[in-house]
């Protein structure tokens, strides 16, 4: 009996994957639920595991190979009983899969001979075949003009990976027959000139959770009004009430007492006070957010990742301390799930951690705040009418100017810089 290895449902508003390991190959024994094919998304990466025991029968989309949900991935034979002899020919190459793969193995037909990009036109544009939905739904997502995007798909298609270059190039905007708004020349329409080789670069294809970090990162400077505000704050109060309790704390609640916590809870405190900063726009309608759902920006090795507390305002420090300390570890190890990182209302970033003393952090769309922490910096204050040496941090918070006023985003560090100062501010709700 042969079952099929289909790709599962990826998550809200994720409908393709890449394949990116084989962790069998054809002919090895698996056991049911046994992780079999590594998926990455534009959000996660994830494992498929074996729907039954076997041996694995069949490759069909191989590593690298685009796939859709529903599509299947591999062929396993229950009745097997033995490892079976592997087969000669490799794994299918990569393709687009925007339908699921058929189950049953075909003979392999003759290979067509490489597809020859459409050639550009006198006017720079290029022809425009017809697309597939995935395709064109990203086209038009965008605002973009497919005849000046390079096509690479077969018979001079345009594929996913054409658009995605061209939305990060940001060489294929409609332009409406408008002439641009400012005297300089606009930017040559048109794919990217070759590179040369030089043996001492490497060219490594971008991830697809870095193209959409790329992607979005872009969005937010393009459709938000972004500006960034910045303050300071003496971190000695904080610093010396962490110092006295955090024995007590971590014998107590199992984990550690950080600086992030208080972050949070000053940062809800201050949301309350000023809405505008936790709320989002939707076309007309600006909405606000009676919830807390505070994202923390995590580095890992595969990218930027924001992991989402969920109503942080309900949390004690260290119901806060806990839950970031877990969904950091499974930031590291890859093992963030979509819903752990879908939604949020406020993000905040620590840069300090790497030594950044200062920064613009972007906003997390279609969020309208961001909060960047730095790092704590021994500098002399004026205290009085003395000097004296303090740790210090500098505060940014970049905000969309289309909702958030300047008077609110000031008024929003302010609040942050009172309730560290003075922590005891945050038990009395003040």
């Amino acid at each position: 009996m042969a079952t099929e290895i289909t790709v599962p449902v990826l998550g809200e508003s994720v409908s393709e994957a890449t394949v990116a390991k084989w962790m069998k190959a054809v002919g090895d024994p698996v056991k049911a639920d046994e992780p079999l094919v590594e998926l990455e998304t534009d959000k996660v990466t994830l494992e498929v595991n074996a729907p039954a025991a076997g041996v694995l029968q069949e490759i069909t989309a191989g590593e690298g190979a685009e796939v859709g949900v529903g599509a299947t991935l591999g062929v396993i034979d229950e009745t097997a009983t033995a490892v079976a002899p592997a087969k000669t020919e490799k794994p299918a190459a990569p393709v687009k899969a925007d339908a699921p793969a058929p189950v049953a193995a075909k003979p392999e037909a003759p290979k067509p001979a490489p597809s020859v990009p459409t050639a550009a036109g006198p006017s720079g544009q290029y022809e425009t075949k017809p697309m597939s939905p995935a395709v064109r739904k990203l086209v038009d997502e965008n605002d973009l003009d497919p005849s000046k995007i390079k096509p690479t798909g077969k018979d001079g298609r345009l594929v996913k990976d054409d658009v995605q270059k061209a939305i990060i190039a940001g060489n294929a905007k409609r332009s409406y027959g408008t002439a641009p708004a400012t005297g300089v020349a606009a930017a040559p329409v048109g794919p990217l000139p070759p590179r040369p080789e030089d043996p001492r670069e490497e060219k490594v294809r971008m991830t697809r959770l870095r193209q959409a970090i790329a992607r979005r990162l872009k969005e937010a400077q393009n459709s938000a009004a972004m500006l960034t505000t910045f303050n300071e704050v003496d971190m000695s109060s904080v610093m010396a009430l962490r110092a006295e309790h955090k024995d007590g704390f971590e014998k107590k609640h199992g984990v550690k007492l950080g600086f992030m916590s208080f972050f949070v809870k000053a940062a809800i405190s201050a949301l309350k006070e000023l809405p505008a900063v936790n709320a989002e726009i939707h076309g007309e309608d600006i909405i606000y957010k009676n919830y807390y759902d505070i994202g923390v920006a995590v580095g890992t090795p595969q990218g930027l990742v924001v992991p989402i507390v969920r109503d942080a305002d309900q949390l004690s420090f260290a119901g806060v301390e806990k839950a970031i300390n877990g969904l950091g570890l499974k930031a590291r190890d890859g093992k963030l799930s979509l819903a752990e990182m879908q939604g949020g209302t406020f993000t905040i970033s620590n840069g300090g951690v790497y030594g950044s003393l200062m920064s613009t952090p972007i906003l997390n769309p279609p969020q309208s705040g961001i909060l960047g922490m730095h790092k704590i910096q021994p500098r002399p204050m004026a205290i009085g009418d003395k000097v004296d040496v303090r740790p210090m941090m500098y505060l940014a918070l970049s905000y969309d100017h289309r909702i958030v006023d300047g008077r609110e985003a000031v008024t929003f560090l302010v609040r942050i810089k009172e309730a560290i100062e003075d922590p005891r501010r945050l038990l009395l709700d003040m």
